[in-house]
């Protein structure tokens, strides 16, 4: 057989963090261990029974199985935008300024390619989500990593960007709350985004998948022992009633949406990962760029798909409270028991993970510490080197178990370590 030649694209995506931890994940099962995965952000929760009958009644509806185009979802783009508008406040329009995704992931990917052309940098965190790095890849385009550093709360500096990048650079990627490292940002850091990119015409792309995971702290923390990296904010009663205070969406930095566009998806807050449903807002020719790139690769979802979403984002929210004080809960509970074996680490606001700093003899071998980990204990994390050359020294556990195997997991590390 003849060896065949690819592209050169697929070179930097020949290694993926959740790949390589599922050969590991494999292995250690091959091997007779009991797994207690916390390697993937998946929720473990089920979606709200309103949804699954709303998709459950579409597969009777011969309507819904041909292909949906881009006006037949115009339902859904409604429901969308209404949810933002009441959400943040900020009028948007369901024809121009709402698209449809397959998940909020293929939107991403795809994105560079309506932006940059071969060799044009994109700005992205360091570390960050590795599909945001996979879509400028294929788009033939260069990656600046910024560094996120805990000493200036996982936040990127803007000045240390070097004026030869920022002359080759069409856009800048940020998410917040940010996964791997649970960080989130203040409206003033989004501001000072939108005024950067606005100076040096970048596109703003905000990733914004936990936008409802947020923990509302109104007591003390699970852990009373001292820890001078946490640091939860104590809200006011107004606060509490208005969580938006604590984790902004990009348009309320860019009410005109003139540089931004910002990504939705209903995995973590519906718990619909495995019905890959998400959505764009921002700016209209963003927007439309993105369609015309869309509608050369797929149709939309089953329409039933989309019925179900219309559903969680129309419907009782009681189910999105629920999921946000189980991973409150499940937070606390994984964060005490580490303490209680030595392993310090701070609370996070948000997100449904623990971004925690490795012992020092393995602060810079996340990747073995994670294999040996899963190889002798059956525990599945992600290395944070599997992020970003930043994320070297951490490792990132996912809360997507209950609160026992939580702390059976965290027993087994005690063993690892000791």
């Amino acid at each position: 057989m003849t060896n065949m030649e690819f592209a050169k694209r697929l070179q930097p995506l020949q290694s993926n963090v959740f790949a390589d931890m599922d050969r590991a994940k494999a292995i250690a099962l091959a091997a007779g261990r009991e797994v207690i995965d916390l390697s993937l952000g998946s929720s473990d929760l089920p979606a709200e029974a309103h949804v699954i009958e709303a998709i459950a009644q579409s597969l009777y509806d011969r309507s819904t199985h041909g292909y949906l185009l881009f006006n037949g979802t115009l339902g859904f783009r409604e429901a969308a935008a209404n949810w933002y508008e009441q959400k943040f406040g900020i009028k948007v329009d369901p024809q121009t300024e709402v698209l449809p995704l397959i998940g909020s992931q293929e939107g991403t990917a795809h994105l560079p390619l309506a932006i940059l052309n071969p060799g044009d940098f994109a700005l992205l965190l360091d570390p960050g989500y590795p599909s945001h790095a996979g879509g400028v890849y294929l788009a033939s385009g260069q990656i600046y990593p910024m560094p996120l550093q805990a000493e200036n709360d996982f936040l990127p500096v803007f000045a240390d960007i070097p004026a030869p990048v920022l002359a080759q650079s069409r856009m800048m990627v940020l998410s917040y709350p940010h996964n791997p490292t649970a960080a989130i940002a203040p409206l003033s850091f989004f501001q000072e985004a939108v005024s950067f990119c606005q100076q040096h015409n970048l596109v703003l792309v905000h990733d914004f998948p936990y936008v409802d995971l947020v923990f509302q702290e109104t007591g003390e923390s699970a852990d009373s022992s001292p820890n001078p990296k946490s640091k939860i904010v104590r809200l006011s009663e107004a606060e509490v009633q208005n969580p938006k205070s604590l984790v902004p969406s990009i348009l309320q930095a860019d009410p005109e949406k003139s540089v931004s566009i910002e990504f939705f998806t209903l995995s973590k807050s519906y718990n619909m990962g495995g019905f890959r449903i998400g959505y764009a807002i921002g700016n209209a020719q963003l927007i439309n760029a993105l369609r015309q790139v869309k509608a050369a690769v797929d149709f939309n979802q089953y329409r039933g798909i989309l019925n179900g979403a219309i559903a969680a984002l129309t419907g009782p929210q009681v189910g999105v409270k629920s999921a946000v004080a189980t991973f409150q809960q499940r937070r606390d509970a994984f964060i005490t028991a580490l303490h209680r074996i030595g392993w310090h680490v701070p609370t996070p606001q948000a997100t449904m993970y623990i971004w925690a700093k490795l012992p020092s003899h393995w602060s810079q071998n996340s990747i073995e510490f994670c294999t040996q980990l899963v190889k002798q204990t059956g525990v599945a994390a992600s290395p944070g080197a599997g992020f970003g050359k930043s994320g070297e020294g951490y490792v990132r556990f996912a809360l997507v178990h209950e609160p026992f195997l939580l702390e059976t997991a965290v027993g087994r590390i005690a063993q690892f370590l000791h």
